[in-house]
């Protein structure tokens, strides 16, 4: 029997060969930590908007792995280093946007966003003495996030 990495990555390239795109997976990471990241020309077709296919494919990845293998990880899919940049992208904007607030004393709103971005945002910040992060009291999957002055 395969290990996880290696059937989350076959469960990749079987879903993106069925699509038709010409594409290598490279695994990176540590283990328990693995990304699965799609090489390919046709990287803003994967990616889609604002990452949204990317989401996609990782919830397949992981619900198909987790089948096989239920104390298997959640495995990141990325596609050409889209997903790091992003990333850096969001802790960037947290930590710009904290710096306005402690200027004018006023709290500032961030776009609707997953999960795991409030998470980069909140972790973005966590050790800032002067502001602190709040998620809206909402039911909705995307949720903005506050950040104010302690």
């Amino acid at each position: 029997m395969a290990d996880a990495i290696t059937d989350a990555k076959e469960a990749l390239s079987s879903m993106l060969e069925k699509l038709g795109f010409e594409f290598e997976v490279e695994i990176t990471g540590e283990a328990g930590h693995e990304t699965l990241n799609i090489v390919s020309e046709d990287s803003s077709l994967l990616i889609g908007k604002n990452g949204d296919r990317l989401d996609d494919f990782q919830y397949l990845v992981n619900r198909i792995t987790r089948g096989a293998h239920p104390d298997a990880p959640r495995y990141r899919v990325d596609c050409d280093g889209y997903r790091a940049e992003q990333e850096k992208r969001v802790a960037e904007k947290a930590v710009r946007l904290a710096e306005k607030v402690r200027e004018t004393g006023t709290e500032l709103w961030m776009n609707p966003m997953n999960s795991y971005h409030r998470r980069l945002v909140h972790n973005a910040l966590v050790d800032d003495a002067e502001v602190e992060t709040v998620s809206e009291d909402s039911s909705s999957r995307n949720k903005k996030i506050l950040i104010r002055l302690k």
